[in-house]
């Protein structure tokens, strides 16, 4: 189903296509791309195709599915590098379907009166005003009452005449000697390129340019080469650009995704160092972690999904999923080291031997409910198979490594911690050997 005109796009018309079930058909992307390559050889329209997107933030609706906007408070400036910028971009071998929503080609007939001439014939101004709003304007000149409705009657020329400015030459104007003047004799007029529509972004007149991927670019690299094409052309500092819409908000998220892991990192382990009383062993709980995040990024890469937000919230997931190995041994193992004096060699040991059988099950446990999610299945399953991939990668290769790496890791924090309780403090006061009287 489709849609043409609308608004002040009456040159552009909208299409939507449903697809075949994803079994039945090759993957979205291939589909675009066959298409995209038919409809280039069509003469005189351009197409733009795009998925649609189970979550789109913000952004208005353009052609492609990323946007970036250039603002400024000069619309000739605007109207001058906005074309310059969609350029260079369109060279780019990393973007498809680079286009804008800037129309300034529209046609403007504007007619200059010879004020000399008009005052010589007696001609004021507004008898030319008049005179052009009656013929192409919408003057009301009366209304017609009928039994039930109203109509209102409307003065213009007849249609044939405004369809091309040549039709000025035929309008006539009444001088002060009541003689009829062409138009022409007393003005002019001239062709020149406005704007259809002046968008806006906050106060400021703005032009979006809109743009897809090409096949294999991640979103990450495409904010790059425009980022560099900007610098390149060396704009005024009256415009200013940034990204919008999902653009935008990956921008954003890549940004905070450190301070977001760290906090997410600080506040467990703070918790922990709670939890057992200790400043050391929750380093060797928190030491699982990056063996999950190297499971999750290499189930990614072989499965060939980007690091998006899906995924990376996987990761944060793995975070409160893949510590409970470690937390189930160093439990265990602190607790028979404290009650049964043992050492930490022998209690570690122990607590591989005991929990081993929990440990195994709740990682099944968790692998297999988010095995559903890795595989696919159903209607909208894209947007959901790089969370369950990052989670069963993760969970894979933590489960595999941290059964041998968090023993060690334990029992050289505790040498540490040892060795430190050990040390002799600074400024201690020796103790007075007193002899009896």
């Amino acid at each position: 189903m489709g849609s043409g005109g609308g608004g002040n796009a009456q040159n552009n018309g909208r299409m939507f296509i449903a697809l075949k079930p994803p079994d039945q058909r090759v993957p979205v992307d291939q589909v675009i791309a066959r298409l995209r390559a038919k409809a280039a050889k069509v003469p005189g329209i351009a197409l733009f195709l795009q998925p649609v997107q189970d979550i789109r933030v913000g952004g208005r609706m353009t052609k492609s599915l990323y946007q970036y906007t250039l603002r400024s408070v000069d619309l000739d400036e605007l109207n001058t590098w906005a074309p310059r910028l969609l350029e260079e971009l369109k060279k780019s071998p990393d973007l498809a379907d680079v286009n804008s929503d800037q129309q300034f080609q529209g046609l403007q007939a504007t007619v200059v009166v010879d004020r000399d001439a008009a005052g010589r014939l007696g001609i004021q101004p507004e008898a030319i005003d008049s005179t052009l709003y009656s013929g192409f304007g919408q003057r009301q000149i009366s209304i017609m009452y009928g039994p039930q409705n109203q109509y209102r009657v409307v003065l213009e020329a007849d249609p044939q005449y405004q369809r091309d400015p040549t039709a000025l030459d035929k309008v006539f104007v009444r001088a002060a000697s009541g003689q009829m003047v062409p138009l022409s004799s007393i003005a002019h007029y001239q062709i020149a390129n406005v704007p259809l529509a002046v968008n806006h972004q906050g106060q400021f007149a703005a032009v979006t340019i809109s743009f897809n991927l090409a096949p294999g670019v991640s979103l990450e690299r495409a904010t790059q080469v425009i980022d560099e094409a900007a610098r390149k052309l060396n704009m005024p500092a009256t415009i200013s650009g940034g990204f919008a819409g999902n653009a935008q908000v990956f921008q954003q998220s890549v940004a905070n995704q450190p301070i977001l892991i760290l906090a997410a990192l600080l506040a467990v382990y703070i918790v922990l160092g709670m939890l057992y009383e200790s400043l050391v062993h929750p380093i060797t709980i928190l030491s699982t972690l990056p063996s999950a995040g190297l499971g999750a990024l290499l189930a990614l890469e072989i499965t060939g999904f980007e690091l998006s937000i899906v995924a990376m919230i996987g990761i944060i997931l793995l975070i409160g999923i893949v510590k409970k190995n470690a937390i189930m041994m160093v439990d265990f193992a602190l607790e028979i080291q404290r009650s049964r004096h043992l050492s930490p060699e022998e209690a570690i040991y122990q607590a591989c031997l005991v929990r081993f059988r929990p440990i195994m099950m709740t990682s099944l446990a968790a692998i297999f409910g988010a095995l559903p999610l890795a595989i696919g299945l159903g209607v909208g399953s894209e947007l959901r198979r790089p969370l369950g991939i990052a989670i069963v990668g993760g969970l894979l290769v933590s489960q595999i490594l941290t059964l041998f790496t968090t023993p060690v890791v334990y029992l050289a924090l505790e040498r540490l911690r040892t060795w430190f309780s050990k040390r002799p403090r600074e400024n201690q006061v020796p103790e007075m050997l007193t002899e009896p009287a």
